[in-house]
């Protein structure tokens, strides 16, 4: 029998009210030992907590009984004052009881193993609790409602319906089976791997969302684009001096860019220099402009010319310091072959002149690129990886062409386990360890 396990449910530090969650076979016998009034599932009791006579807190208490509770076992709310003394006071108090604190993720974990969500629902939730845009709190919605999940069962049960065929070329081989039936299964397979592949053409956006879309700022030195930065952020996060090659390593800060969450990074001025330091932000700095997600080039209105930029299709080019200067440079820019699919700004980040334009331009980049969709959005890594692989295994599937029915079927049938691996439900103790080491205690 799986031993009663608490955490504190709500942040930690002082609060009004805090909620220490309890769940297991003990979880309603520790709180009989709590207080003397009858408690009923699902309505709330407020009631004073002892313990060996002492008064620990006034406290409202919940009881959900299992199988209807969120980890499907007894699970039992303190809902108490949050200062720490009565904290610390039911912790030793619980703990006498024979409870354990919870491992992180560890509520969410016994939810899964009793069937009361899969995996991806299970990350869903981590997304959720650490949600700070309002894109990310509707995908985490989404995936926590079974947007993957559904998607994903589809898959696997129109895998399971083509094994079903297959297994009749298997069970009877001497039958005079019609070619049209076989070219009808390779047709399914086919179908069910495009369908993969363009999910994972399309995963970059769910982690673009979950993780922050990333925007580089590039540029020569004493462009301007720690100013810049400063000034997308409100705040004076970068140093500013007149001094070329002040910004030396790459800076980062979150942004909020309409519903999005947005990673912006300063870095080093490009140009071709000696010195050991600087020369290794410029390293970086080119380094994390591969990496973007978007490109911002900032130029000196004022430069001679705009040859020290490198955009590419997509990027935003901005023409700062427009209140020192003519817009000559910008003119001549926008004229030029390589202004071609990029977009170019007039600002100053001095004083405020054309920022929130750029700050439109981003939001609209940023919206068309992330809420595109066809499928829900795969969110990690290991989602991808297990499409990759079902994906394979389809391919290969095809590749035998239904000559060998048992070869298919093995294939098929890998292809399924991967759709298993993604649930939660198939080869997995390594992965859940990885998966709820991430969440909170009490989650």
């Amino acid at each position: 029998m799986k031993q009663t396990i608490f955490a504190l449910a709500t942040a930690q530090g002082r609060a009004g009210v805090s909620i220490i969650r309890l769940s297991g076979p003990d979880a309603l016998t520790a709180l009989k030992q709590l207080t003397n009034k009858a408690v009923t599932p699902r309505t709330a009791v407020f009631t004073s907590l002892t313990h060996e006579g002492d008064l620990i807190d006034e406290a409202i208490v919940l009881w959900f009984k299992a199988p209807h509770s969120f980890t499907g076992e007894d699970c039992i709310e303190l809902h108490v004052h949050g200062s720490k003394a009565i904290l610390d006071r039911l912790y030793g108090v619980l703990t006498r009881l024979g409870l354990r604190l919870a491992e992180p993720g560890e509520f969410s974990r016994r939810a899964l193993e009793n069937g009361k969500l899969d995996l991806t629902q299970a990350e869903g939730i981590a997304d959720l609790v650490d949600a700070e845009s309002e894109a990310q709190r509707r995908q985490a919605l989404t995936q926590i409602g079974g947007g993957l999940k559904t998607q994903y069962e589809a898959w696997r049960t129109a895998l399971i319906d083509i094994l079903a065929r297959i297994e009749v070329f298997i069970d009877f081989p001497d039958e005079d089976l019609p070619t049209e039936l076989a070219d009808s299964i390779l047709e399914r397979i086919a179908d069910v791997e495009a369908s993969l592949k363009l999910a994972i053409a399309d995963s970059q956006r769910g982690c673009q969302i979950r993780e922050g879309f990333r925007i580089v700022i590039l540029g020569e030195p004493n462009a301007g684009k720690s100013s810049l930065f400063n000034a997308l952020l409100k705040v004076e996060a970068a140093i500013v001096t007149p001094i070329a090659g002040t910004t030396r390593d790459v800076i980062e800060a979150q942004l909020r860019i309409g519903a999005y969450s947005v990673l912006l990074y300063d870095t080093a001025g490009l140009r071709e220099t000696e010195e050991l330091v600087e020369r290794e932000g410029v390293r970086r700095a080119r380094a994390k402009g591969d990496e973007a997600d978007l490109r911002l080039w900032v130029v000196d209105s004022s430069a001679a010319g705009f040859a020290g930029i490198d955009p590419r299709a997509g990027d935003l080019v901005v023409f700062n310091k427009i209140d020192q200067g003519s817009d000559k440079l910008y003119k001549s820019f926008v004229r030029s072959d390589v202004s071609r699919e990029t977009q170019s700004l007039k600002v100053s980040a001095s004083t405020g002149q054309g920022v929130p334009d750029l700050v439109a331009a981003i939001e609209t980049v940023v919206t068309e690129r992330l809420s595109v969709q066809t499928f829900p959005a795969a969110t990690r890594a290991r989602h991808v990886e297990r499409l990759q692989e079902a994906a394979d295994h389809l391919e290969q599937a095809q590749g035998t062409r239904m000559r060998v029915p048992e070869l298919t079927a093995e294939h098929v049938r890998a292809s399924i386990n991967s759709f298993e691996a993604l649930f939660g439900r198939y080869d997995v103790e390594g992965v859940l360890d990885v998966v709820f080491s991430t969440f909170c205690i009490g989650k």
